[in-house]
């Protein structure tokens, strides 16, 4: 049994050679080898939040929070004299129940995660009760983990508090997602929890606030501090509550249905507020239009901040942002975080509004939400953004499966709740959305979708309900598609072959996924194309292998398998380079325009090199620049065809990736007459073409690359930092080390150490200095323990450092004297690095 096969245990028969039959009930998965068998189901509701108010302040120095809190409660169903609520790390002060202005103390115990508190009386479901606690939130005393997605688990979070940092600003922000916000306030940290919520945060007089809801009052204190209060009146999770204080700059857009809009971004970066955000407005209209349910909270804000551990966060009515999504109009022209934005704001539907039950059904929010980027891009850009969106989101699930092997959507077995945050949840739920809502046509998914959200407005959903509100619209039994693609893991991986016998088209099917159980029903739709006339079948793949044919006066010239490309697996097809010419030029599709770019990268053909030539005018800059770079200008004939398209797209293209890749493959020609370009490149606005000509110049005219590189800006460099990495690395000077050694000291977190540590070490392993290759693999050593990411240094860096350390040693022992004994000590510094990071 492979590790992640999943199989039915309940309310099947038989799985027969025709495939799953449609199953009303639910199908369930084994536990995989290596998962906790702890069946993970929804948490119970013995008491139920309805109320939570909180008065808090902080101590800079201590990173502390103090907080007041009145929470309202009552039993969910059945009579409890008791309350379990989570707190992690806190002190507690004071347990009472609130009896109009009087307070009764009450008994309780702690145990640093939970409050376990005796209630006065046995409290029925028709009865509310509110408890007074105060305490002290000290987050950084709490040891913690976090996921993939979300690197960190503190829930509080203080940035520069003592302002040291001149180059940081002074902030406080939350992160509640999982469980993370019983670190600031005694709650029941749980998804199908929902409580409004009334908060007043009592911070310096400077700074801005921003919380859920609206802000109701500010008080000045007159000490130099002043209290923002903002109150939730709609129900919603408590993982969703939210604090943000820094200095921010408010940029008010355009209100929606009366409905503010704002974006609060650092004082720099807020003139560009609307190129970041601007569409935001247009985002709201579309997604309240297409779902039928209007943007259902009172505002809509969106905050950036410093140091996040994760790349957003949709706490209703105020996302916060980490800082890669704050961009200068430079920074801009090289690429924006549009897809982010529409995520996190299709969230206040699918995620907020209705929440998921547990964390097992986090495809409910997390499926939907990248979903939501998928249609919108489509609005925005077109059909051709659509189907880009859904390219790339199929390729980010499939890189990390094998064989058609992954884990279910609906996830009741998992080591730990953060691992559900993952390329399953996100991309593959996102493209099994899409292909549901072809496979029921637009109007029927969508009503749908808004059936569900109004049947289970600001409660809880899970993949049944979704099902049922469905199934109620179309009329249509959908249980077998729910149990293929939300109850079962993995996905198909079709082997197909094409023939043409006695006047009929032949297609063969087999499904070869590891997998012996599970069968794939799979509606295809199949284009035959003979000269420009094209024939359209359907076909149902229900069947471990099947034969089709068709009638065909002639061969076709070329048959395109899963036409609209909806099948959320793999496709293996034995296709030539005349079969990927025809469809880059009679099928452009994105995907078989990128499929025909990816073959022709790799076949040294002079057919593919024409392809690649013709790929040069394709209207996406990725596929224009990565044909750029697949191009062979060592051939005489492609190089004279191309060298003109080439100049062409270095001055004009829209796209500054295609433009750089035109700029650094003219460098490579190694042809000084286009020195010009480069030199005029390292005064263009765009840092990819900046840093494009900085590499050109490093291989036409390295003095002049060294004095273009002294003239630019300390802005200008951060912002090209790769490429100036690769100029030092490719003359690896003594002198150039100290431009590594501040940049990994400066890297505050492992995502901006990444892009430091692997040109560094190329830069080691170049330079011929054994002192300076001990100085460097002592910095990364350092890095690593700072950063915490010694468990990355022993998977990744280990075997690099081995590998080097042989190669000098091979290079030494052909060496003499002074070289040989450098080469040896340098091979003995990997050697000894890698050692250590093996113990």
């Amino acid at each position: 049994m492979n590790k992640y096969f999943l199989t039915i245990c309940m309310a099947i028969a038989t799985a027969t050679a025709a495939g799953l039959q449609p199953l009303k009930a639910q199908v369930t998965e084994t536990i995989p080898p290596g998962v906790d068998s702890v069946y993970r189901a929804t948490p119970t509701k013995i008491n139920d939040l309805v109320h939570t108010k909180l008065d808090v302040r902080f101590d800079y120095g201590k990173r502390y929070l103090y907080g007041k809190e009145w929470v309202t409660l009552k039993p969910q169903f059945y009579p409890t004299d008791s309350l379990t609520l989570d707190a992690k790390g806190m002190d507690i002060k004071t347990v009472a129940l609130v009896n109009g202005k009087t307070t009764t103390p009450l008994k309780y115990t702690y145990d640093e995660e939970q409050l376990h508190i005796r209630l006065n009386k046995s409290y029925t479901r028709d009865e509310k009760y509110t408890l007074y606690i105060e305490y002290t939130a000290k987050p950084d005393e709490l040891k913690v983990k976090g996921s993939a997605a979300i690197t960190d688990a503190k829930g509080l979070y203080f940035i520069n508090p003592d302002g040291t940092d001149k180059n940081k600003p002074v902030q406080i922000w939350t992160q509640g997602e999982t469980e993370s916000n019983s670190v600031w306030f005694p709650t029941i940290d749980k998804p199908n929890q929902k409580t409004t919520d009334e908060i007043s945060m009592t911070v310096p007089g400077k700074y801005t606030t921003l919380s859920n809801g609206k802000l109701m009052a500010q008080k000045n204190n007159g000490d130099g501090t002043r209290t923002d209060t903002w109150k939730m009146d709609q129900p919603h999770s408590p993982y969703l509550f939210m604090m943000a204080i820094g200095d921010f700059k408010i940029y008010k857009d355009m209100p929606w249905k009366g409905k503010e809009i704002n974006y609060y971004l650092e004082p720099k970066y807020a003139p560009y507020a609307k190129q970041i955000f601007g569409k935001t407005p247009e985002m709201i209209r579309f997604y309240s239009k297409t779902l039928g349910v209007d943007f259902p909270w009172v505002k809509y804000a969106q905050v950036v901040v410093r140091d996040y551990v994760s790349g957003a966060m949709e706490n209703t009515t105020a996302t916060l942002h980490g800082e890669h999504i704050q961009k200068t109009d430079r920074e801009l022209l090289d690429g924006n975080e549009e897809g982010t934005i529409a995520h996190e704001l299709f969230h206040q539907w699918f995620g907020d509004y209705v929440t998921a039950e547990s964390w097992s059904n986090l495809t409910m929010n997390e499926s939907f939400a990248t979903f939501g980027e998928i249609i919108w891009n489509g609005h925005d850009k077109g059909k051709e953004g659509e189907d880009r969106s859904r390219y790339e989101k199929l390729a980010a699930y499939l890189r990390g499966t094998k064989n058609g092997i992954s884990p279910a959507l609906a996830r009741y077995y998992y080591n730990d709740k953060e691992d559900v945050f993952d390329a399953v949840t996100y991309s593959k739920g996102s493209i099994i959305l899409y292909a549901l809502k072809n496979l029921l046509g637009d109007d029927a998914f969508y009503k749908g979708l808004q059936k569900y959200l109004q049947d289970n407005a600001y409660q809880n959903g899970e993949p049944q309900q979704l099902r049922l509100a469905l199934e109620a619209v179309s009329g249509r039994d959908l249980s077998q598609y729910f149990n293929q693609w939300w109850y079962y893991g993995g996905h198909p991986v079709l082997d197909v072959t094409y023939g043409y016998n006695n006047g009929k088209a032949t297609v063969h099917v087999k499904q070869i996924q590891d997998n012996a159980v599970q069968t794939f029903i799979l509606p295809v739709k199949v284009d035959l194309y003979t000269g420009k006339n094209k024939v359209s079948k359907t076909l149902l793949i229900n069947k471990r292998e099947q034969d089709f044919s068709f009638d065909m006066s002639a061969k076709p010239d070329f048959i395109d398998f899963d036409a609209d490309k909806i099948i959320v697996g793999e496709i293996k097809e034995n296709k030539t380079i005349d079969d990927y010419t025809f469809q880059y030029k009679n099928a452009p599709s994105f995907a078989n325009r990128v499929n025909a770019l990816k073959f022709a990268s790799h076949d040294k053909s002079d057919k593919a090199q024409q392809l690649l030539l013709a790929m040069l005018k394709d209207a996406d800059g990725e596929i224009r620049a990565t044909s750029i770079e697949a191009l062979d200008l060592a051939n005489p004939e492609i190089k004279a065809a191309a060298i003109p398209a080439l100049l062409n797209i270095a001055k004009t293209d829209k796209a500054t990736r295609a433009r750089a890749a035109a700029i650094t493959k003219l460098a490579l020609t190694g042809d000084t007459e286009y020195l010009p370009l480069m030199e005029a490149g390292i005064n263009d606005k765009s840092y990819n073409v900046i840093g494009a000509s900085i590499g050109g110049l490093a291989k036409l005219n390295p003095q002049a690359g060294t004095a273009a590189i002294s003239k630019l800006d300390a802005d200008t460099k951060k912002h090209i930092q790769n490429a100036l990495f690769q100029f030092y690395g490719a003359d690896p000077k003594d002198e150039y080390q100290h431009h590594f050694t501040e940049a990994l000291a400066a890297a505050a977190s492992p995502s901006k150490a990444y892009p430091v540590i692997g040109p560094y070490i190329e830069y080691l392993f170049k330079n011929e200095n054994p002192a300076i290759t001990e100085k460097g693999l002592q910095d990364l050593a350092a890095a690593a323990k700072r950063l915490k990411i010694e468990n990355v240094f022993a998977s990744q860096l280990v075997p690099a450092y081995e590998n080097m350390s042989a190669a000098k040693a091979q290079a030494a022992a052909s060496a003499t004297g002074a070289a040989k004994d450098n080469l040896q000590k340098q091979a003995a510094a990997f050697k000894k690095a890698a050692e250590v990071f093996k113990k």
